[in-house]
């Protein structure tokens, strides 16, 4: 055997609240890499919804990566959100027209660009993750989290603003992980791996 198939929506049976992300996802500025799930208490397909502000017009992506663990109620604020803040007014006139439709010529709302979440990521239950942040690969994000800065991989963050707990592991394993990319390996050799990615041994890895 080499695991569930990455194409299912609803890898366990007969449980519909938690799915593999890429195969419910409509919207295509949202991606996706295999076998990371989302859990939700109520309906999957409340992900989406739970990415705010994100309008076409604004070109924003959220990418995320592969094997990522994403609880319920974790919410996603766009770039769309955003307005102005080194002018004299944060109001958006030019949206309601009526002789307010030029306020915002030559001029452009601020943008962070993408939201990027690396690969085998944890973000916790209600967690928030603001606009053009970029989690790295391994990180763990607490619950009711609020993520304004990067994150650097294998490193646990908690709170408003979201700051820094404990590196998962020491420097040379860090490095050696970030290196290694497991997530990249074909399923057969993941598959021949479960049961040492489920220690702190590199060394048992194959």
């Amino acid at each position: 055997m080499t695991g569930p198939d990455k194409n299912t929506k609803f890898p366990l049976a007969h449980y519909d609240r938690l799915c593999f992300l890429k195969n419910i996802i409509t919207k295509p500025n949202i991606i996706v890499g295999d076998y990371t799930y989302y859990d939700d208490f109520e309906d999957v397909h409340n992900f989406e919804k739970n990415v705010k502000y994100h309008f076409d017009f604004t070109g924003d992506k959220l990418i995320i990566g592969k094997f990522c663990m994403i609880a319920s109620g974790a919410t996603f604020i766009m770039n769309g959100a955003n307005h102005l803040t080194d002018s004299l007014s944060t109001y958006p006139f030019a949206i309601f027209g009526n002789g307010w439709e030029n306020a915002m010529e030559g001029k452009s709302y601020p943008s962070k660009g993408d939201t990027v979440i690396g690969n085998d990521v944890w973000i916790g239950y209600k967690a928030t993750i603001m606009a053009g942040v970029t989690i790295g690969d391994g990180a763990i994000i607490a619950s009711r989290s609020v993520v304004t800065k990067d994150v650097a991989p294998y490193t646990i963050v908690g709170g408003n603003p979201a700051k820094e707990i404990k590196k998962r592991f020491d420097t040379e394993t860090i490095e050696k992980l970030v290196e290694l990319q497991w997530w990249n390996w074909d399923i057969e050799r993941i598959t021949k791996n479960v049961e040492h990615l489920t220690t702190n041994q590199l060394d048992l890895l194959v």
